[in-house]
């Protein structure tokens, strides 16, 4: 039987065409055809590459790079018929080229693999893909310090445990995310250099008999550094599992401030109001507004986590060099990367349009003895030991539940019968004002050190 019977690109071995079912089962280019404009990129250098070792001739190369680029135009014009027959993105765009230049078409693959031709379009997508998302970062990380900045004065409660703890700066919250984010845009960085190293040339998995100049190759497209064994070339999918590793992280802080996000815009918290863009209503309830956006944030950290284990899963009981299992690499990690860039980019659209309500953080600021560990300071200051402030103002705070009263709203002989040291000026460290002043170093919560803290996220932004 012919090998146009069964597959155009492999057939010649085999005897009877594969099974219609198997081959719809082990097709990849209804999910891999996002690769083309990377796999058109990685044909025109290799074409390019192997007319300069001398592979191609000058009009040969010429043909395949027209031809190429009038696929490219097909395909975004949506005039492209993908075919599962022939698999994946690859042999339909080679099929295709064939289709246009003639038996010139056969020679692009030359030198080369679809084993190593994949381990590149991966590598070359996801490397744009990190560059989008680093942008979104930054857009994030931009609407976060503009907030902070504003709202430097504008006193909340902040929690442990989720109980009141300390009063803490709104703008000082904010820049908690901000630092997380200055992390993940830190790994994502270092996972990009990873992932730009080229395996275009290991070809199967041996290499090549052909004098290729993988030089030129990783010059055209861009790579940092050549892979250098190619074994590891073609079945290396490490760096897209540090990328899902470093998407983890990132979805991870994203959930984490989604749900504070959800609390505070709850009755029984209502510190913030989102812009009713970014939210939606309730079928029944007519008073509801749902706080949609980060709700699915938090949702979707799920799906990142789970390609993350998929891959890791995928990847470990793999002996070198390429295995069929490899094709189940890219839909978890397509999804990963665009599950993280969608929810980055719904965040730094929503971000900016955050509008604290002032009065009622700074009331809740109020409840729950949020300067208690003002009063242990300031006896402390006044030369008792730490344990001892602690216990005095244990005893207060007891005294407090009991009559109703705030530390600050107590008179000062009813501060006093817990300790004669403390005097008069006690209430200027039980203002909430004074409370966040106090906390004047880096990285506290003074508005002072807020706006500091500002001026070093804009240079840090500006740098990058």
């Amino acid at each position: 039987m012919s090998a146009e019977k069964t597959n155009q690109s492999w057939g010649g071995r085999f005897s009877e065409p594969v099974d219609a079912f198997v081959a719809r089962f082990t097709a990849s280019v209804d999910f891999d055809k996002r690769l083309y404009r990377h796999d058109i990129m990685g044909s025109i250098a290799h074409a390019t590459m192997l007319e300069q070792a001398g592979v191609l001739s000058a009009a040969e190369r010429d043909a395949i790079i027209e031809g190429l680029t009038q696929i490219q135009g097909e395909i975004e014009a949506g005039q492209f018929d993908w075919r599962v027959d022939l698999e994946d993105v690859h042999m339909n765009i080679e099929a295709r080229l064939t289709d246009r230049i003639g038996i010139t078409g056969k020679k692009l693959h030359t030198g080369r693999s679809r084993n190593d031709q994949v381990a590149t379009d991966i590598r070359l997508w996801l490397r744009d893909e990190i560059d989008t998302i680093l942008a979104e970062i930054t857009r994030l990380q931009q609407g976060l310090l503009a907030q902070a900045e504003q709202h430097a004065e504008v006193i909340m409660p902040g929690f442990t445990h989720l109980q009141t703890a300390q009063p803490v700066s709104f703008g000082h919250h904010l820049l908690a995310w901000f630092e997380m984010l200055s992390r993940d845009h830190e790994r994502l960085v270092d996972c990009r250099t990873r992932v730009n190293r080229m395996p275009l040339g290991s070809a199967a998995l041996a290499g090549t008999t052909y004098p290729i100049q993988r030089e030129i190759t990783c010059r055209l497209l861009g790579f940092e550094a050549i892979g250098g064994n190619s074994l590891d070339g073609v079945s290396d999918r490490d760096f897209a599992i540090e990328f899902c590793a470093a998407a983890s992280l990132a979805m991870m802080h994203l959930s984490r401030f989604s749900e504070e996000l959800v609390l505070w815009t709850s009755a029984q918290f209502n510190f913030i109001e989102l812009p009713d863009r970014f939210c939606t209503g309730s079928s029944i309830m007519p008073q509801k507004k749902n706080p949609d956006v980060p709700e699915l944030v938090r949702g979707k950290s799920g799906r990142v986590f789970g390609a993350l284990m998929g891959l890791l899963t995928l990847m470990k009981g793999q002996p070198l060099a390429y295995n069929k299992d490899n094709q189940e690499d890219k839909e978890p990690l397509f999804d990963a990367a665009d599950t993280l860039r969608d929810s980055l980019r719904a965040f730094a659209d929503m971000v900016p349009a955050i509008k604290p309500r002032i009065e009622v953080m700074r009331e809740a600021a109020r409840r729950g003895f949020s300067t208690a560990t003002d009063l242990a300071d300031y006896l402390v200051r006044k030369g008792l030991p730490f344990r001892d402030c602690h216990e005095i103002v244990g005893h207060a705070v007891k005294y407090g539940v009991q009559s109703g009263k705030d530390l600050a709203e107590m008179s000062l002989d009813e501060l006093r019968q817990f300790s004669d040291q403390i005097t008069d000026d006690v209430f200027a460290v039980l203002t909430l004002e004074g409370s966040v002043n106090a906390r004047d170093h880096i990285g506290g919560t003074a508005p002072n050190q807020v706006r500091a803290a500002v001026a070093r996220g804009k240079a840090l932004l500006a740098a990058r």
